[in-house]
Formats: C-alpha cells, structure tokens, sequence
C-alpha cells in the first residue's frame, strides 16, 4: 500500500471557491501515513524522481526541447530553500536549472516585468527551479503598494498569456505551487534563526516587518490563486508546516509532470552490437 500518496497531485490542485484563509496549515493532503511512513515513501519516490528527471536529460541531449519548471512561490520560512536542497538536491545536478530572483536591478528595471524571468527558463531537458518568481510583482507589489493598482492588474493577463506560451509553443511543463505555512510556525523557524548562530545568516530583520502585513499578503495571493490558476498552469497549493509532508508533496508533483511527458530512453545513433564487438577487439 502507497498510503494515499497518489491522491497528492490531485488533492493539491486549486479548486474554485478555496479560500487562503482557511487553509488547514498542518493538513497532509493525499497522504494517510505518519511522518516515518512519509520519509520511507519519500525515499521510494525519490528513486523514481532520479530515474525519470535522468531520462528527461537524456533526451534533451538528444534533440528534445522538452522541460519542466518548478515554480515555488510563498512567504519567507515556507520551506522553498528546503525543496530545492532535498528535492531537487536529489537529482542529477547536470540537469537543473534553478533562479531565485529578488529586487530588480536598474537594468531588469527598465524592461517588461516578465524580461529577466524569460532569460532564466530552463534549456531543453532540464527542470527548472524558480525560487521565487515573476509572482513577486503582483505579491509584493500589492501587498506594499509599489505598483499603481491599475499596472498590478494588467500583469495577470499578462501572466496568463506568457505561461500559456511557455506551455503550448515553448513544451515546458509548468508545476507552480503555492507553499503555505502558519503565522505561528512561521514565528517558530523565526526564532530557530535567532537561536541558532548557524542560521543567522538566513535571518533578515525584514522578515518581522513583513508579518505586520500578513492580512496584505493573505489577499494577494488569493487573487493570484483566483487569476492565475488556469487548466495549462493551475497552482498546487499546498500546506507545508510539516516539512516532511511538502518534500514528499513537490516530489510526486514533479514526478507527476515528467511521467505526463511519456518519456522513453532514446535510441541510439549506432549498432550496440557493433560497438561492443569493437570495444572487445581494442
């Protein structure tokens, strides 16, 4: 028995009329297991992350343009640095390109919103990693105020039309997920960065400024759920104060993705055959 774990992609997607104020921050959709059943499944699952994200490689090498990108949005201590450490950090690094994006330079400044996230999509056969993204305009951007209301709006559509490009013209398969966790836990892996020398670096007295916005942020990102989640791009939205629960959940995510991509190892431009025999006479 795989303990629900199938039912997670499903029990993730963004469903009309979800509500980002009532989102169960603890909850562990599609899984039905304990944490040590959540890590031995996530070291199944990993294996066949490895094996799939290795052919999906393999073929770009081979002339596929294929890829997937990642897309991890979500407030500070939501575990977005954790995905990429132990998820992606589980796969063949060959293969990935991850981006973090945060305050524009003078020269990202003067192009469209969109022009430095463009630059940063992942080659063919590659999974791309966005740690943070294009979502920062219109989260930070509405809940600061930084842009007039009116340019905020324009972006979504805007969003729309160039996800639906990357999907229907440039063959990336988008996984976006929305990465949740409570204002208490997130107090919490506050505090560990404050009690722990080893994590000051990952301290930014920001952060607590930030959490004075937390009503702001919590109706940005239900109008980015509401505008942005489409049947080419929808958002995953997931719970991740069980850190556990959000590695497993972004591995059958992405694992979800590249098996949707029907990959097979690629043929070889020789004889095998040929070639072993020749390998034996040298």
């Amino acid at each position: 028995m795989r303990m629900g774990i199938s039912e997670i992609g499903t029990a993730l997607k963004m469903r009309p009329g979800l509500k980002v104020g009532e989102i169960d921050f603890r909850a562990t959709p599609g899984f039905y297991g304990s944490k040590n059943d959540g890590r031995a499944v996530q070291d199944e699952r990993t294996a066949v992350l490895s094996d799939l994200q290795e052919m999906l490689y393999a073929n770009g090498r081979t002339g596929d343009t294929r890829s997937v990108l990642l897309i991890l949005q979500g407030m500070d201590t939501a575990g977005k640095g954790g995905i990429v450490r132990h998820v992606i950090g589980s796969v063949d690094p060959q293969g990935v390109d991850i981006a973090s994006f945060g305050v524009p330079t003078e020269e990202e400044k003067s192009h469209h919103f969109l022009w430095r996230i463009d630059r940063k999509l992942p080659r063919p056969g590659r999974i791309g990693v966005f740690d943070r993204s294009h979502y920062e305009d219109v989260l930070i951007g509405r809940a600061r105020e930084l842009a007039p209301p009116d340019v905020i709006e324009a972006r979504y559509a805007e969003i729309n039309e160039w996800e639906r490009e990357l999907v229907e013209e440039r063959g990336i398969t988008l996984v976006k997920v929305a990465m949740f966790v409570s204002r208490d836990e997130q107090r919490d892996r506050l505090l560990e960065r404050l009690d722990r020398p080893d994590k000051y670096w990952k301290f930014n007295p920001g952060d607590i400024d930030e959490r004075k916005l937390w009503p702001e942020y919590a109706t940005a990102y239900q109008i980015v759920l509401d505008r942005t989640s489409t049947d080419y791009a929808p958002w995953n939205v997931l719970q991740a104060d069980r850190k556990w629960y959000a590695r497993l959940a972004v591995t059958d995510l992405l694992i979800d993705a590249l098996e949707s991509l029907d990959l097979s190892w690629p043929k070889p431009d020789f004889d095998p055959a040929v070639e072993r025999r020749r390998l034996l006479e040298s």
